[in-house]
């Protein structure tokens, strides 16, 4: 079995910070997502990843890849425009062969592992299987009609009266015959070639397609608010206090806080869960809970939680910081003392007088 792992697209609902970064390589907890991604194709064994690269951010994913500790064999397929997810794969159809293949969004986050998801594949014998989550809001999803045995019987783009509450989450199995569906169906509205109406050519034509559901917790990252939410789970599930950097005699550290090597903590109290990076310098400030520092970046005179910076920024003299999301080597500072919170999504390279 092979993966695809579309890392493409142009992270509109992140922007500004997307024009200069793939939103897949964007931090959570300090770590890229497309990273978690990788960790779950490489602990059910696959080793053969192809990535669907865009021709904006595609140099930017090989970079991020190529340290490579999961020891994957990686194939990087240009998708020269986004025109959907069908389309991606049939980008891919040379790579994929005759080959069953689990395809995953690089922007998704999930709280427990996708095996007995390939389990099921297998035990099955399916022709395709969906990873679906129960949601709130159906209706601002693709949602699955399904049978009390798990068998999907028709999937629906953002229903105005969804059949269930159940929510395609962009994890899904496929045995070759997709590529056979994809050539069947026409763009959409969008003008987008659907997955969802390639999955459904192959219920029509009365092929096999399961559903599995998700227990645990679904996180898209495309958003702000969902970006630092996903940040805030992930650092309360997995971070465990480890403190490699130098702190001053006056500074506390409360919790689970993992503070990386060559960072200097002074005068300074971190309330965790937090992740600070390496050589970053915290002083005068209050940091945590539910957040993340990048590395060599520089925090003065500063209170911030539930946020998001990433490398090399400064903030400096910010009575308060928080639900922020703060890209590379930006620059947020004041000269005042009479501003409160602030609450800001920044670009990279960005500088912001208060």
């Amino acid at each position: 079995m092979k993966a695809l792992v579309l890392a493409g697209g142009k992270g509109t609902r992140l922007r500004p910070l997307t024009y200069t970064i793939a939103k897949q390589l964007v931090s959570v907890a300090n770590r890229p997502i497309i990273y978690y991604v990788m960790d779950q194709i490489a602990s059910v064994g696959i080793k053969d990843v192809g990535v669907i690269i865009s021709p904006e951010t595609g140099g930017q994913i090989k970079e991020a890849l190529l340290p490579n500790p999961w020891n994957l064999s990686f194939n990087f397929i240009l998708q020269s425009e986004p025109k959907g997810l069908a389309h991606a794969v049939w980008t891919a159809k040379e790579y994929l062969g005759q080959d069953c293949f689990l395809m995953y969004l690089g922007d998704n986050l999930i709280g427990q592992s996708i095996k007995t998801f390939c389990d099921d594949f297998h035990r099955l014998n399916s022709d395709a299987l969906v990873l679906l989550k129960e949601v709130q809001e159906p209706r601002m999803f693709g949602v699955a009609d399904v049978d009390r045995n798990g068998k999907i019987r028709k999937l629906i783009e953002k229903p105005k009266e969804p059949p269930s509450n159940l929510a395609l989450v962009g994890i899904y199995l496929f045995s070759p015959l997709i590529h056979d569906m994809i050539s069947l169906i026409k763009p959409s509205f969008r003008g987008e070639l659907e997955i969802t109406d390639a999955i459904q050519k192959l219920i029509e034509m009365n092929y096999v397609v399961h559903s599995h559901i998700l227990k645990s917790w679904w996180l898209d990252t495309g958003k702000k608010d969902d970006l630092l939410e996903a940040n805030s789970v992930v650092l309360d599930e997995l971070t465990v206090r480890n403190i490699e950097g130098v702190l001053d005699s006056i500074s506390k550290v409360h919790g689970r806080v993992h503070i990386e090597r060559d960072c200097k903590v002074k005068e300074s109290t971190i309330r965790g869960p937090v992740k600070i990076g390496q050589g970053s310098v915290i002083e005068n400030s209050f940091v945590g809970p539910y957040t993340s520092i990048g590395n060599n970046c520089l925090l003065e005179n500063v209170v911030i939680e539930n946020s998001v910076v990433l490398d090399c920024s400064q903030l400096i003299n910010i009575e308060r910081i928080e639900d922020s999301v703060i890209g590379r080597n930006a620059r947020v500072f004041s000269d005042s003392k009479n501003h409160k919170a602030l609450r800001v999504l920044i670009g990279d390279d960005s500088e912001v007088s208060l």
